[in-house]
């Protein structure tokens, strides 16, 4: 089905350009469902698993809260929150760091890197439905996509 069918669209698009927009906008809700589905029975949100993998990344040394910042692909999500949210579930652990006494690291525990093992083998499966797509078209996709997010200076 296209764009038009799924959102029961009943007028044409002004352009592309803004059939574009809506499609990602679109594309972008029914993905995130898909991962909810995916991450709910692990009991984590999307952004505790995007820290989660941002810590994973820097293992074994721990991550302050501005590197994690940095690093999210959700820059509206409180970082100091999920991290409390991890902390409470055991999946990571805050330290005092070593180079400044007042400010706490971030340090993934092992059930968090277990955790994201678990939670990969499924991640994988569902990624591995879009290996229907032939990987030139992706990669151009990925280059559209780069495009489009550096015409915004």
């Amino acid at each position: 089905m296209g764009l038009e069918e799924d959102i029961k669209q009943g007028r044409k698009f002004t352009n592309e350009y803004e059939k574009l927009i809506v499609n990602l906008i679109y594309t972008n809700s029914w993905i995130s469902e898909q991962q909810l589905h995916i991450f709910k029975p692990f009991g984590i949100s999307s952004a505790q698993y995007n820290v989660l993998r941002i810590l994973r990344g820097h293992y074994p040394k721990p991550c302050t809260i501005n590197t994690i910042i940095d690093r999210m692909i959700d820059r509206m999500s409180n970082a100091s929150r999920i991290v409390d949210r991890l902390e409470a579930k055991a999946l990571v652990v805050r330290e005092v760091s070593e180079t400044d006494r007042r400010a706490k690291d971030v340090l993934i525990t092992q059930k968090g890197l277990d955790l994201l093992g678990e939670v990969e083998v499924q991640s994988k499966h569902w990624m591995d439905r879009f290996k229907k797509i032939e990987e030139e078209r992706v990669k151009e996709a990925n280059i559209l996509l780069d495009e489009l997010r550096s015409t915004q200076g």
